[in-house]
């Protein structure tokens, strides 16, 4: 359960993210309200996730989850750059997420 525990709190990390973006600076009440929100789920599912988890491996995979979606969103849908190297480097912290899985 630990490890579905963390795909779902890197997923929850990519979203308080956009959200932060959004709240502009907690200027913005609602975007704010929701951001927090995210924050405090996903970091409760990551705890959640150590119990099982070694915390290196815990902390690695949920920041490249949040590192690869948050680089595929902007690429997406703020026009950031799509350069092969990029998209090389993305992949590489997808490899590297799924090789902690697997090895761990």
């Amino acid at each position: 359960m630990g490890w579905v525990y963390l795909g779902i709190a890197g997923i929850l990390e990519c979203a308080w993210a956009i959200g932060l973006m959004y709240s502009d600076g907690f200027t913005k009440l609602k975007p704010s309200v929701i951001s927090i929100a995210l924050i405090i789920a996903s970091l409760t599912l990551l705890s959640l996730a150590m119990r099982t988890i070694p915390i290196g491996t815990a902390y690695a995979v949920w920041s490249g989850i949040g590192a690869a979606m948050l680089a595929i969103y902007g690429i997406s849908f703020l026009g950031e750059s799509a350069s092969f190297m990029r998209l090389a480097c993305i992949g590489l912290i997808i490899i590297g997420v799924g090789g902690l899985k697997y090895f761990a």
